[in-house]
């Protein structure tokens, strides 16, 4: 066991992050990393820290991945810790489940979103809920890292946002960061917990860069408002976070004050941040690029009108992705929310000085 090993949990009682990553002393500089760079960095320090954590996946291995998230960590931990698998989700999936009972914590690559899905049984079937049905007695640490969404100019298969199934699941947390930080503090976070997380990566965000502190923990199940503002509040995660921070500038400049809030986890979501955000502005726009009906914006939309109805000015909107199979990359910007539908909703919430329009789609 390395000497830098986390903390050892038993997989029978829950464990704070904070006891899975600690501070280094003295706190390492912070670095300006893309993305994919920090959540390489994440997987490096995991399987550093800790001998139980493995890495596998289809091409995650000498190749690094198809958007090079795992690039390296095969020459550096060698086969037995970073390793390809056949083209098989489902067997990829298995084998996880296998040794997360026998002690391990496997961190798998399902390539793309929709190849996710021959593993989808296994998913909601054994890894959801063998720890209820063993009444805790087993518990699952896998991490299924998924990249997800659109915004690269790749078609059906390769762009979908499925994150709605897995939040649908019990007994799985859903997360999705959007700024490189996050993506390794709430990687390590995922990995450090003793029961199974989703991990959405948003695709067209893999190449943003930001700076990121490998000293700082997060917290799975925890929103952040990451704008302040007091005239409505933009509700959004992943990869449409970009859209909403830029909506928010944009409509600074015509005299709204505009509150911006990272739901950050899925599920178990932060009912706390999202309603207090909400009931401090009194208006509110959920921004997702997954199609919008039955959706996690769908199910944000009825949380914010069931805790705050009190306190809406207007009804709460949503600007989502259209309702069909996600379109070829030349009609892939008509698709996805933009600063302008946003704005538009914006319009829409009833205030004193501009006229009622319909919910945009």
């Amino acid at each position: 066991m390395s000497t830098a090993t986390l903390t050892q949990r038993p997989h029978t009682r829950e464990s704070s992050v904070s006891d899975q990553i600690p501070d280094q002393t003295p706190a390492p500089p912070v670095e300006t990393m893309t993305m994919a760079g920090a959540l390489n960095r994440a997987l490096a320090d995991a399987l550093a820290a800790d001998d139980r954590v493995l890495i596998f996946g289809e091409d995650v291995g000498a190749l690094g991945g198809v958007f090079r998230i795992t690039d390296g960590l095969t020459a550096q931990f060698g086969e037995a810790r970073c390793f390809d698998t056949p083209l098989a989700e489902s067997g990829i999936m298995g084998s996880a489940v296998g040794m997360a009972m026998n002690g391990l914590i496997p961190v798998v690559e399902m390539q793309f979103d929709a190849f996710a899905l021959p593993a989808f049984e296994q998913v909601v079937s054994h890894v959801a809920k063998l720890g209820n049905r063993t009444r805790g007695g087993t518990r699952l640490p896998i991490v299924i890292r998924i990249p997800y969404g659109g915004g690269i100019g790749g078609v059906e298969h390769h762009c979908d946002s499925s994150e709605a199934y897995y939040a649908h699941t019990p007994g799985l947390t859903v997360v999705s960061p959007s700024t490189p930080q996050d993506a390794y503090s709430l990687l390590r976070a995922a990995i450090a917990s003793p029961d199974p997380v989703v991990f959405m990566e948003p695709k067209k965000l893999y190449w943003s860069k930001g700076p990121v502190d490998t000293s700082l923990t997060a917290e799975l199940r925890r929103a952040e408002v990451v704008r302040e503002g007091s005239d409505v509040t933009l509700i959004s995660y992943g990869p449409s976070m970009p859209v909403a921070l830029a909506a928010a500038e944009a409509a600074a400049a015509d005299g709204r004050s505009v509150q911006v809030v990272d739901v950050r986890t899925l599920t178990p979501f932060d009912d706390e941040t999202v309603a207090a955000a909400v009931r401090g502005t009194g208006r509110a726009i959920v921004i997702a690029e997954a199609q919008g009906f039955a959706s996690v914006a769908s199910e944000i939309q009825a949380r914010v009108f069931e805790q705050c109805f009190e306190y809406l000015e207007a009804p709460v909107r949503r600007v989502t992705g259209f309702d069909i199979p996600f379109p070829s990359p030349k009609f892939e910007h008509w698709h996805l929310p933009d600063v302008d539908r946003v704005l538009d909703a914006i319009d829409s919430l009833h205030w004193d000085d501009a006229p009622h329009s319909e919910e945009t789609p």
